[in-house]
């Protein structure tokens, strides 16, 4: 893959994590009854600087678990392609909570379907709700974010690639053009 843009600095994508977290605390009018659930991967650690942020913002702890959402796929064709489902990430109920889905990049929508199938069979939440850093649009579902870091219109042969510390020792966000 070809590099074609830095989309986000470091720098960038805090300033765009704080904005965030001031409108997912005043959307929900604060954030006692608010969870975030960080779709595994990248959206774990988008997760815990929501939380950290919104900690800072409104002086409470807001819980933050990870969704594992690889059974819930409808790219999964064969018993051979069954992912191994690894441990729940979610130590606290969310029955009756406000449940923030957490991202990194929302494309087509088939990720957000399948994290709503997997926080239905968790529990009955109050609401759902979508934050993801980055919007590039090619919508194949009727899915919206709620917030939203930046929107990127992009090509499908553009494919863009959110780094973070915890998995790429870096954190930006970069625009690629596919081979």
């Amino acid at each position: 893959m070809e590099l074609r843009a830095n989309l986000m600095t470091e720098a960038d994508m805090q300033r765009a994590l704080k904005r965030m977290s001031h409108e997912i605390a005043e959307h929900n009018h604060g954030c006692e009854n608010v969870v975030l659930l960080g779709i595994r991967r990248r959206g774990v650690p988008l997760a815990e600087a929501l939380a950290e942020n919104i900690g800072i913002i409104e002086g409470a702890s807001v819980p933050v678990g990870e969704l594992d959402i690889t059974y819930y796929r409808d790219d999964i064709v064969s018993s051979a392609d069954m992912p191994v489902i690894h441990g729940a990430g979610i130590d606290f109920e969310i029955a009756g909570k406000d449940v923030v889905l957490v991202d990194d990049v929302l494309y087509t929508g088939r990720t957000v379907r399948a994290a709503l199938d997997a926080v239905s069979k968790i529990g009955r939440a109050s609401s759902i709700q979508l934050a993801v850093l980055i919007d590039r649009g090619h919508r194949e579902l009727p899915i919206r974010a709620d917030y939203v870091g930046k929107n990127v219109p992009t090509s499908k042969n553009e494919v863009v690639s959110v780094k973070v510390k915890a998995y790429d020792g870096i954190t930006c966000v970069n625009l690629y053009i596919a081979d």
